[in-house]
């Protein structure tokens, strides 16, 4: 499995629930996450795709910091199992 597999796997299951997941390219700024994760009702999330068993970049960990700091939800998945956990959380659900 390549990353864009996973990564087209989490685009379908947000869209699946109504949302939408845009890919996040902010110029100027390297290291940020791959997509946004926005659910309704206004809930936001980042998200870093990787390949089976990748590890993000240090720059990588270093902008999950960040985004963290301000309060965002910044995961990275490299698994399709990983998906469900990401989304419910984001939207609030009760899964850790």
């Amino acid at each position: 499995m390549r990353e864009r597999d996973v990564e087209q796997s989490l685009v379908r299951a947000v869209k699946k629930l109504g949302g939408m997941c845009p890919k996040f390219v902010s110029p100027g700024l390297d290291g940020v996450p791959d997509r946004i994760i926005l659910m309704p009702g206004a809930h936001i999330a980042f998200a870093e795709l990787k390949a089976p068993g990748r590890k993000m970049r240090p720059l990588q960990v270093k902008r999950k910091s960040q985004l963290e700091s301000l309060g965002f939800r910044v995961y990275c998945i490299d698994r399709p199992e990983q998906i469900n956990t990401a989304i419910t959380e984001t939207i609030g659900g009760d899964a850790k």
